[in-house]
């Protein structure tokens, strides 16, 4: 159930594995070959089965791709793991800036004379390979859907995992599988939808599986019809104990009878482009349905959290805090004696976690950065990289749990000894962001990209910034990452009332230090401003209650506002926390809590 600290990855295999692609690639007479990082559900988070781009490469990073050529093997990576990237893999692969980068011109580049270039079309979405082919029109690039390249080679491939799917209580979900689907389908007269995110599934049919790790999700396909029944495509084995539940308006029928049961459809049949493999598009094409191109049905009502939710979200949000508290108490008392690593520091804050009784899992593996590991974003500590925790250094700790009513993610970053002015200066900079975004108050219709500089302008004064967005969705015991609501630049869906965000600004010096600040956060329907107009408005509540590490605030620096958002922050974690814990934890939390 919890983090291992084993390398994950293969990196010295790399070159070997990267000839015996080419080779394979040469006896095709193909030019070059896609691996991705998904798998066919198009999740961010893959099983063990489908680390293909591990195998290949070493780099173990939630995103990103590679683009395997006879004589350059590009892999494409975003800002949070450049320096991952180098680290993790033979200088055989080739790092690129992605998406300042993008593929298609990277691919014109390097093929000016033109080339075949296989792909996988259930590893890649119906969108991401219509844009490339129209990008790459008029280049004699010709992009080739064939069966995968990798699997021939991955001899030692893991089994796929085969645990069993469960019923998730409405007593957490706040709405039958009944009421969602008669919802989801009320305004339409015929046709159907193709679901293929297995996060939709669970929360369509309050169901929930142990496919991938620390994700609750189940690994299906499925198939809504306007009449509000299912037609549900897993193992027999896996739904066994679940026919209670889904009643006989939901029909489970074999994986492999899928493909053949798209040919059957009356139109018009819907596919969301951007979440659906591009295999299952082709297999519609040469159907005489109607496509209709339409977002995931699923996709807004999920994130519109219930009631019953969010009150969830707030009972594990201060379970967790109180199991965070008395790691924090204990870390501050060991820390400084220089004795910690990065491994037992993980350990120990899973055995807070797991003492509540309540944790079902890690919602994602914990990151703990030391000193100069605190820059690499997304840092996962190994037997190999595994670090004392020294004086006179910070440590990020970005971590969360799985309770069965609510999804946590919290990151504090904490001074072990005296902190650097820089320190200072930089964490009471990010601190203003997090504290920015938390007071926000936006209209209706205002999406992430509009919120997402509040965070950085305390960095941006001082010619800084960080290469991460600044918060992401987060499911209901789901996905951790959940969309489509967001805090980036690129997040243009306009939030609205329950749905629920990380907040989460960050500075990080290259072998040096990392610095993030995160608690989760929920839309709100904002009270009337006396003499305003009325206008209807959104704000957020803060979901998370653990304190912030007071010698890192340059207080200096803060409005009257910011010191006032603070105080407020730490008497109400105070009243929240404080009755959940005693001893050394309690005297702990009230020297955390006094008002700066």
């Amino acid at each position: 159930m919890f983090q291992t600290f084993t390398q994950s990855s293969e990196p010295d295999q790399g070159p070997a594995r990267l000839a015996a692609l080419r080779a394979r690639l040469a006896e095709q007479h193909l030019d070059g070959v896609l691996v991705p990082r998904t798998d066919r559900w198009q999740g961010e988070y893959v099983a063990p089965c489908d680390e293909r781009l591990a195998w290949l490469t070493g780099f173990t990073g939630s995103a990103g791709f590679a683009v395997i050529l006879h004589d350059v093997a590009g892999i494409f990576v975003d800002g949070r793991y450049r320096l991952q990237v180098r680290d993790q893999t033979a200088r055989d692969f080739t790092p690129v800036n992605w998406p300042e980068t993008k593929l298609s011109d990277w691919l014109i580049e390097q093929l000016p004379e033109g080339g075949a270039i296989a792909y996988d079309p259930w590893l890649h979405t119906a969108a991401e390979i219509e844009d490339l082919t129209e990008k790459l029109s008029g280049k004699s690039i010709d992009l080739c859907p064939l069966p995968n390249q990798i699997d021939p080679l991955w001899t030692d491939r893991p089994a796929r995992p085969d645990a069993p799917y469960f019923a998730h209580p409405v007593e957490f979900t706040g709405e039958t599988h009944a009421a969602k689907r008669a919802r989801l389908t009320a305004d339409t007269p015929k046709g159907s939808w193709i679901l293929t995110l297995p996060d939709s599934i669970a929360w369509l049919l309050n169901i929930r599986g142990a496919d991938i790790p620390r994700n609750p999700v189940p690994q299906c396909t499925a198939i809504l019809h306007a009449d509000g029944t299912v037609d549900l495509f897993a193992p027999a084995a896996k739904v066994a104990g679940l026919s209670g539940h889904l009643g006989d308006q939901v029909t489970v029928q074999d994986p492999d009878a899928f493909e053949d049961a798209l040919a059957t459809l009356d139109g018009p049949v819907r596919i969301d482009p951007r979440s659906c493999p591009d295999a299952i598009a082709r297999h519609l094409a040469e159907g005489e349905a109607e496509v209709i191109e339409a977002d995931d049905p699923c996709i807004l009502p999920k994130a519109r959290k219930t009631e019953v939710e969010i009150a969830g979200a707030q009972a594990a949000h201060l379970r967790d805090g109180a199991a965070m508290v008395r790691f924090l108490a204990w870390l501050d008392a060991e820390a400084p004696s220089g004795q910690l690593t990065e491994i037992r520091v993980v350990e120990a804050l899973e055995e807070f976690r797991r003492d509540t009784g309540l944790l079902r899992d890690i919602s994602f593996e914990t990151i703990c950065g030391a000193g100069a590991h605190g820059a690499i974003v997304h840092y996962r500590v190994t037997e190999a990289t595994d670090r004392p925790v020294t004086p006179g250094e910070l440590l990020l700790i970005d971590s969360g749990g799985q309770y069965l009513d609510g999804t946590t993610d919290i990151t504090r970053t904490v001074i072990v000894g005296a902190p650097k002015d820089v320190h200072r200066d930089r964490y009471t900079r990010v601190l203003r962001g997090m504290i920015a975004v938390s007071r926000a108050r936006f209209a209706r219709g205002v999406g992430g990209q509009h919120l997402d500089a509040l965070a950085r302008m305390p960095l941006w004064e001082a010619g800084l910034d960080f290469d991460h967005g600044t918060g992401h969705g987060v499911g209901s015991y789901l996905s951790v990452h959940e969309g489509p609501q967001g805090i980036s630049r690129r997040s243009k869906v306009a939030l609205e009332p329950g749905m629920i965000l990380s907040n989460e600004p960050g500075y990080y010096r290259e072998g040096a230090y990392g610095i993030r600040i995160e608690n989760l956060i929920v839309t709100r329907e904002a009270p009337a401003v006396p003499g305003g107009d009325d206008r209807p408005q959104l704000c957020f509540e803060t979901l998370t209650h653990v304190p912030l590490d007071r010698r890192l605030i340059d207080r200096s620096q803060l409005t009257g506002a910011e010191l006032r958002w603070i105080d407020a922050y730490h008497a109400d974690t105070l009243k929240l926390i404080g009755p959940q814990v005693d001893g050394m934890a309690r005297d702990w939390l009230v020297r955390a809590c006094a008002p700066l």
